[in-house]
């Protein structure tokens, strides 16, 4: 299934093209469904190393049989954006995910802190039972590390914010003041990632949702 030219289109979505065989997530899912839940054949797939292989293996591995190390082996090897976001997806459903979130936040390794942000979105998106004050405690950790500059890092960052602040009126409120105050800061990071998420925020299609 493999396909050279979808390499390089991939590549010139900040997709690292090393051992990737372009084959789109819409196929990637389909075979996950055929194979279903197969823990030992996804820590197989992510141990060749492939690109799809390790995104099919977030689709097929069992989330109560995620521990902790294993997720830091994981996002250690992480190499590109897509790969972080599609296995956050897993993340997102392990126990342990709201510490794993605040702690990657803190670490250096550019797709180990996207992770935690990625993971905070998954989260505000997906965990329906999360109460306001597991998303609220995201706000503060959101704001620190609203300066760091780097691409996949500040949308990850800005991601979260908008996730959080879409989930019911109170997060919004709480969401877009911390926008605003996130914009105040000097810095062209955290002042793109406030006022894009002030415009989505503060948008009729999401307040009308809300309400």
């Amino acid at each position: 299934m493999a396909n050279p030219d979808n390499v390089a289109g991939m590549a010139r979505f900040g997709i690292n093209p090393r051992q990737t065989l372009g084959i789109s997530i819409y196929d990637l899912r389909k075979i996950a469904k055929k194979i279903g839940v197969d823990h030992n054949l996804a820590l197989e797939l992510w141990d060749s190393g492939y690109h799809e292989a390790r995104i099919l293996a977030s689709y097929i591995a069992d989330p109560q049989k995620v521990t902790e190390d294993l997720m830091e082996t994981w996002v250690a090897d992480f190499d590109s954006w897509d790969t972080c976001d599609q296995v956050c997806g897993l993340f997102g459903s392990t126990p342990c995910a709201y510490s794993k979130a605040i702690q990657w936040a803190e670490r250096s390794e550019e797709f180990v802190k996207r992770a935690a942000f990625a993971l905070m979105a998954e989260l505000a998106w997906h965990d329906k039972s999360a109460s306001d004050e597991q998303l609220e405690q995201f706000f503060p950790v959101i704001a620190r590390h609203a300066t760091d500059e780097r691409n996949f890092v500040k949308k990850a960052v800005n991601w979260a914010l908008r996730n959080i602040g879409k989930r019911n009126q109170r997060l919004n409120r709480l969401a877009i003041e911390t926008a605003e105050a996130i914009q105040k800061i000097p810095s062209k990071s955290a002042r793109w990632i406030a006022s894009d998420a002030l415009r989505e925020l503060k948008s009729e299609k999401v307040q009308n949702r809300l309400r």
